[in-house]
C-alpha cells in the first residue's frame, strides 16, 4: 500500500510494435531464452530524478536489458525531462529497451471519453516514439474504488485496450492490492477478469501485491485465464512486516512461481521495489539483479 500512495503522483507511459495477429491471439509465443532482465523504473526514481543519464548506464552494467518506465509528461513528450526519441537513444546506448509504461489514466477515469482519448493518443504518440510493446494502466486513485466502479473501469479498459490495440500496441491492466478487497464474494480483480475483452486488455500481474492480499495464488489466477497475464511485476515480501524486500530476503517462493511462466504466457518482467530499501534504492536493486541471475533466472529458460 506504501508504493501505491507514492506512486499516485508519478503514474504514466508507454508501448510499441505488436502485430495484430499477436493482439488477437492474446499472447506472443516467444522462447523463454528471449527473455530480458527488465526494471521497474519507479523502483530508482531518486536517482533518476538527479542523474538520468549515468543511472541508466548503472543500471545497464547490472544486467538490466529491458525496463518500464512511468512519470511520461503528454504535453511535452517526455520521460524524465527527455524526448522520447532521447531517451530511447538512451537505452539504445546502453543495450537496454523499453517494453512497457505506466500512464496515469486515472486523471481521466471521471472525465468524458473525449478527454480520455485525446489522452490516450498522447499515450500511443509516446510509446511508439520511445519503442514500447505495451500501455499500462496502473492505478485507481482511492476515491474511485467502489464495487460499481470496477464494472465501470473495465468498460473504459475495453474501450482503450480497442483504440491502443488498433494502433499496433499492447494494453494492460496492473494490480495492487485494492482490487482484492472482498466485496459479498466478489472483488475488483474478478470483475476486471470478467468483464474485459482478453483480446484488448492484457494482465500485468504484480505478484507481490498477488501474495499479499489475493485468496487465490498466482497458479489459481494463472489457471483461470492462461496466456492473459503477459507481464509480471517481481519483487519480495519481508517476512516479518510483509512489506518490500529484496529478491531473496523475503518470503515468496519465486522457484513455484516462475514455472508457470508458459501457462501465464508471460511476454516481460520487471524486478521492481517500491521502497524499504535495505541501504538505497541503487544498492537494492544490484542486489536483487544478482540473486535472480544466480537463484531465479534458470527457472525461465
Amino acid at each position: 500500500m506504501k508504493e501505491s500512495i507514492t506512486r499516485r503522483d508519478f503514474m504514466l507511459q508507454s508501448g510499441s510494435l505488436l502485430t495484430a495477429a499477436t493482439l488477437a491471439t492474446g499472447f506472443t509465443s516467444t522462447s523463454k531464452s528471449n527473455y530480458k532482465m527488465g526494471l521497474q523504473l519507479f523502483t530508482i526514481r531518486e536517482p533518476l530524478a538527479k542523474d538520468v543519464t549515468g543511472t541508466i548506464k548503472k543500471v545497464a552494467a547490472l544486467g538490466y536489458q529491458d525496463c518500464e518506465t512511468y512519470g511520461f509528461n503528454p504535453e511535452q513528450g517526455t520521460y524524465y525531462g527527455l524526448k522520447a526519441s532521447a531517451f530511447k537513444q538512451l537505452l539504445a546506448d546502453n543495450k537496454m529497451i523499453a517494453t512497457s509504461g505506466h500512464y496515469d489514466f486515472t486523471k481521466y477515469f471521471d472525465v468524458s471519453e473525449d478527454a480520455l482519448m485525446r489522452y490516450v493518443d498522447q499515450c500511443i504518440e509516446g510509446a511508439h516514439a520511445l519503442g514500447q510493446r505495451y500501455i499500462t494502466w496502473p492505478w485507481l486513485d482511492p476515491k474511485f474504488r467502489t464495487l460499481e466502479n470496477f464494472h465501470v473501469l473495465s468498460a473504459k479498459l475495453n474501450a482503450i485496450g480497442e483504440r491502443v490495440t488498433k494502433a499496433t500496441l499492447g494494453f494492460a491492466y496492473h494490480n495492487h492490492d485494492f482490487e482484492f478487497t472482498d466485496y459479498n464474494g466478489d472483488n475488483g480483480y474478478a470483475i476486471i477478469m470478467r468483464e474485459t475483452d482478453a483480446a484488448l486488455v492484457k494482465l500485468q500481474i504484480d505478484l507481490y501485491w498477488v501474495m499479499h492480499s489475493s485468496k487465490l495464488s498466482p497458479a489459481e489466477l494463472f489457471k483461470q485465464q492462461p496466456g492473459r497475464f503477459v507481464m509480471w511485476h517481481i519483487k519480495d515480501m519481508d517476512k516479518v512486516t510483509r512489506d518490500y524486500s529484496e529478491l531473496g530476503n523475503g518470503s515468496i517462493d519465486y522457484t513455484v512461481i516462475l514455472p508457470e511462466a508458459s501457462r501465464a504466457g508471460l511476454q516481460y518482467y520487471y524486478i521492481e521495489q517500491g521502497g524499504n530499501f535495505a541501504t538505497s534504492p541503487m544498492q537494492s536493486i544490484t542486489d536483487s539483479a544478482s540473486y535472480f541471475k544466480k537463484n531465479l533466472e534458470k527457472y525461465l529458460r
